[in-house]
């Protein structure tokens, strides 16, 4: 098809994005693979598009649906249940759900095999997920049993009435040690699976409070405002406060190791909300594990 008016000057993943209903990264994947032409030549992701141009767009085989393993997760603790949600402490180590490239224990997987009945709302390798946290985070998540808590957590996630709050020790002493980091979020360049600051990145609000501060790092209480992937690590690494034992984002690894750290010190803290079914406001609270208060007891020992 010729490509539209409206489309001229956009970058082919975000033209594409809009005009197929496909996220950036699955056109970005596409252009990639050699998947994308215009008027017969290959055109990269950051390519701009022009109005009237011929775009061919060759899609792949769909591929087998991910499926759902009913497999116990060690050390996953329940922190509340009721018909319409129950709240998980996720420890490290543990997807939310399956995914392309993932085999490892899930959240959902942990929930079938504990005998929770979960929403069917969402994708079947998603169904009852209503936010997420990454693999090397731990921390409280909430999972949506009925279908109306869904809907109704869904949208309040969308619309950022959930309180969220996060611990990061992170290297160093932020000044002020009590602010706010306004800047966008996108994909790094070069590199699908990292994220950084970027001019033509996603809108991303972190608020911050110091709880402690020792020689060498900072405990921060953390409010995020928006929900990006990877934000908190984005944020403080761009303001060159990495998150400790963060090696993706720039912590010093011989810190991490004298921390006893082998992933980010970044934990989900609580969630607050109104329960779905009644409107009451619930704030569920995850203590820190093993590893995060081992490394907090060394820098308090120093």
């Amino acid at each position: 098809m010729p490509v539209p008016d409206g489309l001229d000057g956009m970058r082919v993943d975000a033209g594409l994005s809009r005009l197929l209903g496909l996220s950036r990264t699955a056109v970005a994947q596409l252009a990639t693979e050699g998947s994308v032409h215009l008027d017969g030549a290959p055109a990269g992701k950051s390519d701009r598009l022009v109005a009237g141009a011929w775009l061919e767009v060759e899609f792949p085989e769909p591929a087998r649906e991910l499926t759902v393993e009913a497999l116990p997760v060690e050390g996953m603790r329940i922190l509340y249940a009721d018909d319409d949600i129950v709240a998980v402490d996720k420890p490290v180590g543990v997807a939310a759900h399956t995914g392309v490239g993932w085999s490892g224990p899930t959240v959902v997987g942990g929930l079938a095999a504990a005998g929770y009945r979960i929403s069917t709302s969402g994708a079947h390798e998603r169904q009852g997920i209503v936010h997420r946290l990454d693999v090397g985070t731990s921390g409280v998540m909430v999972v949506a049993q009925s279908e109306h808590a869904y809907t109704v957590l869904k949208r309040a996630f969308k619309q950022r009435t959930v309180d969220k709050r996060y611990h990061a020790l992170v290297q160093g002493h932020p000044d002020p040690s009590s602010g706010t980091i306004d800047a966008p979020i996108g994909r790094a360049r070069g590199n699908d699976w990292k994220f950084a600051v970027t001019a033509d990145g996603r809108p991303s609000v972190t608020h911050y409070d110091t709880v402690e501060a020792f020689q060498a790092a900072s405990l921060l209480d953390i409010h995020l405002e928006t929900g990006r992937t990877h934000q908190i690590r984005v944020h403080f690494s761009a303001i060159r406060h990495p998150c400790c034992g963060d090696l993706t984002y720039g912590a010093d690894p011989r810190l991490a190791e004298r921390l006893g750290l082998e992933r980010q010190w970044l934990h989900a803290r609580s969630l607050g909300f109104h329960h779905p079914a009644d409107g009451r406001w619930l704030e569920i609270t995850s203590d820190y594990p093993d590893d995060l208060t081992h490394a907090l007891a060394v820098l308090r020992d120093a």
